[in-house]
């Protein structure tokens, strides 16, 4: 260890083998590699930042080059060649970051060194770190060399954009794709590092830092470094005290502020992203944190606390499992686009804190999601499951010209009620189309209802009182129960919703879609377009959107 510096992530930087976490079987194979004396021309080292890529590639250099071999590689003592090449002043150990000489000129500098041997050591070893972002030229004039190199030289590249590299570069290597450090094993490193420091931190401050470093070791250690010099040496470290020095906060809040969402307690929801606004929590992350908790709500049942990594204790884990159980998974899938979207409305809006607010609120008036309970069907009204599983159709693809609305017995009940109490009363409310329906959704906060006749919905037949429709196999099962009770409750009559085996218009959405691949294609054929096209050939027209100014 490098005991020269008071920074953690260089103070315990592994320097040999034995000393790295996580990555035991790139270790094995390349000391078995050397020791067969069947080393490669060129390594490739690549994964996330700060998992030992360069760390390795310098070891690996220290191996080929130890005076005392690989089987007796210095750990304590260093000999002369281990203790340059740790300080990067080894004569035939060049380091160079390709994202500061990124030109053909300085590879061609770089080959006219590799012809020149070893002066002290074995091998003359060329490290090139983040070796994507040479150019296109670099990278051809290092082919030749890098495929028929002397015996003498090695090549090790790392780099966190492996796609970036040409392929006629990465076939010339021997690769290795580094992983991410797994939760536990980072977490009991750390604990010893803490321990080696006389560090005072909780158990749960230390797993708050292993899931912020998201599997890196340096950004672990940065944290831990961070974390210890935050607080007086006689303080601990807990949890909320490292939920504020790294701008976190507790998932119980969110957790609660999501039970409160689906009771549609506006004012409590608010009060509690306020206090997690005060808390220093920036919007951005703030929503990433809700995708997040939207994640674990959905797919709770298919995780453990393990797989979490370390997200939820026992108590939030308990919780999001016991109201995930009682809210449909559409409700989940529907929050996540809600989310997703805001998410990139943050970055054309002044003040984002209200534009969380406001996205809280519209969560609380999707009014569409129930708990999760069976339907139950009257006698005509049944689509006979039975012969559907037989036949094994899609319900879209069923030989009968029409199904009845389906409807449950509770709705049935509504019905009758409301012909008796209301047999004097008339109401001169209509919907004439199909895209008046659309829009009155809107106007009653009905997304989803105005999502699935959009995107799920294909017309046949629109006039007051009935609609035929035929559908994707993506529509909502309840899709029509809860149309049939929001047009009940709208226009004060009984609305009659039958399929068809016809396919009825486009949905809304592929129509728009349609219109505007069309609107394209015809703006590809203008004459500014290829105006364009003279001075910039590689240009592609992706959008266009039409300018419409009303003169009256």
């Amino acid at each position: 260890m490098n005991k020269n510096t008071k920074v953690l992530a260089l103070k315990y930087r592994p320097q040999t083998f034995d000393d790295l976490i996580g990555q035991e079987v790139v270790a094995e194979t390349i000391k078995n590699s050397i020791k067969a004396d069947k080393v490669p021309n060129a390594y490739l080292f690549t994964g996330i930042r700060g998992i030992g890529k360069t760390t390795i590639a310098r070891i690996v250099a220290k191996s080929l080059n130890c005076l005392n071999g690989i089987e007796k590689l210095c750990k304590e003592s260093l000999c002369e060649n281990c203790e340059a090449i740790s300080s990067s002043r080894h004569i035939d150990v060049l380091e160079m970051d390709a994202a500061s000489k990124t030109g053909v000129d300085d590879v061609r500098d770089l080959i006219e060194f590799s012809r020149y041997g070893p002066t002290s050591s074995k091998y003359k070893i060329f490290i090139i770190d983040e070796v994507h972002m040479l150019s296109k030229q670099a990278f051809n004039a290092l082919l030749k060399t890098l495929e028929e190199p002397p015996e003498y030289l090695k090549f090790i590249f790392a780099t966190t954009e492996i796609k970036k590299i040409p392929i006629t570069v990465v076939s010339r290597c021997q690769r290795f794709d580094l992983s991410r450090i797994k939760s536990t094993e980072l977490l009991n490193f750390i604990k010893k590092i803490k321990d080696k420091e006389n560090g005072k931190v909780t158990n749960e401050a230390l797993k708050l830092i292993v899931k912020i470093s998201e599997g890196s070791v340096r950004d672990a250690l940065s944290l831990l470094d961070r974390a210890l010099l935050s607080l007086e040496s006689e303080k601990e470290l807990d949890l909320n005290a490292a939920q504020k020095i790294f701008g976190y906060f507790d998932k119980s809040q969110l957790i609660d502020m999501f039970n409160l969402i689906l009771k549609g307690d506006e004012n409590k929801v608010i009060e509690i992203y306020r206090n997690i606004y005060d808390q220093g929590v920036e919007p951005k992350i703030f929503i990433n944190d809700f995708l997040e908790i939207l994640y674990y709500f959905k797919n709770i049942n298919s995780l453990t606390l393990e797989g979490t990594n370390f997200s939820l204790n026992d108590e939030e884990y308990n919780n999001i499992k016991e109201i995930s159980n009682n809210v449909d998974n559409n409700v989940f899938t529907l929050f996540w686009q809600f989310t997703i979207q805001t998410l990139g409305e943050l970055d054309i809006v002044s003040n984002q804190h209200l534009s969380v607010e406001m996205f809280l609120l519209r969560l609380i008036h999707l009014k569409s999601f129930k708990p999760k309970r069976e339907t139950s069907l009257s006698g005509d009204d049944l689509i006979d499951k039975k012969d559907r599983d037989q036949t094994n159709v899609p319900s879209q693809r069923i030989n009968k010209e029409t199904i009845n609305q389906i409807k449950n017995i509770s709705q049935e009940k509504k019905i009758k009620l409301e012909s008796q109490v209301e047999t004097k009363t008339t109401n001169d409310f209509s919907i004439k189309s199909f895209s008046e329906l659309i829009k009155l959704c809107l106007e009653k906060k009905e997304m989803k209802l105005k999502y699935e006749l959009e995107k799920n919905v294909n017309l046949v037949k629109f006039e007051n009182g009935r609609m035929e429709i035929s559908f994707n196999d993506n529509l909502d099962k309840d899709f029509v129960k809860n149309l049939s009770t929001k047009l009940l409750e709208w226009t004060r009559h009984r609305w009659i919703i039958s399929f068809s085996k016809n396919q009825g218009e486009i949905s809304i959405r592929d129509k728009e879609k349609n219109e505007q691949n069309d609107l394209i294609e015809n703006t590809k054929k203008s004459d500014l377009y290829q105006s364009v096209l003279e001075y910039f050939p590689d240009a592609e027209l992706i959008d266009v959107k039409s300018s419409k100014k009303d003169n009256d």
